[in-house]
């Protein structure tokens, strides 16, 4: 590897490498494929509909506690956790 001194991950680390090795390739129609990566990912984001729960008062204290450490609003990390749950990235502990 050409880069000395250089501090990498290991995910920069297997980029420079398949560089290297010349395993990237170019994507046809930039501009195309971008425009709708953008709009898939609006979409994945949008927020339409809204919900009211109840939870308790001590629940809700944790999740303001862990939204703060995370710098941001409880509600958005109330959002995200769920979102992530769906997704299959956040397991439940059992």
């Amino acid at each position: 590897m050409k880069a000395k001194n250089a501090h990498f991950d290991p995910e920069e680390l297997q980029l420079l490498k398949d560089f290297e090795d010349g395993n990237l390739r170019s994507i046809r129609n930039l501009e195309t494929e971008k425009k709708e990566l953008e709009q898939a990912a609006r979409s994945t984001l949008q927020k339409d509909r809204r919900i009211n729960i109840r939870i308790s008062s001590r629940d809700l204290e944790r999740i303001q506690l862990r939204a703060a450490r995370e710098g941001i609003p409880y509600q958005t990390y109330i959002s995200s956790s769920l979102h992530k749950l769906v997704a299959g990235r956040l397991t439940e502990k059992g």
